[in-house]
């Protein structure tokens, strides 16, 4: 099997806030915290273009050279809260004897953090929904964020991973955004989501 480094082949695309001048990062995190308090408080159609701008404090053509639409914004805001959790995991030590118990784990960490805030969880997750080949770019920051996730649950200490380590992550990283979807959408309970992410992970790491 081909090794793929995760420095490589899991973050070569650098973080959009590691990109530009420190004024533009400042702006663009103003603009992602202004956005993720909207969605917070209503939910997908309480993020509106205008009204994340006022609260950023930057012009509406401003806002627009740096999220061309509703969508940019939301999945852009959905990478953020993946940094954030996979910054969380990365300095902590996961439980479990198997690569299927911390994945788990990982995922069951991950999910309750995004369901203890329903409104902003529903926003992020119709957002990526509603994403078009125009967003490719947030959409595949998304990916990797969750793939690194998983990985790293599966290896611990490791920092390259063969192809099918990163092929079994991501089908884990569907399976879950599929079943966070059946949950915001009220076709299935919190419950339902953690017994179909659990499955999924077992039949998929199986010794």
């Amino acid at each position: 099997m081909t090794t793929t480094n995760s420095t490589a082949g899991l973050g070569a695309a650098p973080a959009t806030e590691e990109l530009g001048s420190s004024a533009q990062r400042e702006r663009r995190k103003r603009i992602l915290d202004a956005t993720i308090d909207l969605a917070s408080q209503g939910g997908f159609d309480a993020v509106q273009m205008r009204e994340v701008a006022d609260r950023a404090e930057v012009a509406l053509g401003t806002l627009y050279r740096y999220f061309p639409s509703k969508i940019h914004l939301l999945v852009s805001a959905l990478g953020r809260e993946f940094e954030k959790a996979e910054g969380a995991l990365r300095g902590r030590e996961i439980p479990g004897d198997t690569p299927a118990e911390r994945v788990i784990e990982v995922l069951k960490l991950t999910s309750r953090g995004l369901q203890g805030d329903p409104h902003l969880t529903e926003a992020l997750t119709r957002a990526f929904m509603f994403a078009d080949s125009s967003v490719q770019t947030e959409i595949n920051q998304v990916g990797m964020l969750m793939t690194s996730m998983v990985t790293r649950a599966m290896h611990p200490g490791r920092t390259d991973f063969d192809d099918q380590d990163v092929a079994i992550a991501k089908v884990i990283g569907d399976v879950w955004l599929s079943a966070l979807v059946g949950w915001v959408t009220g076709r299935s309970t919190a419950a339902d989501t953690a017994q179909q992410i659990e499955v999924a992970v077992k039949l998929l790491l199986r010794d």
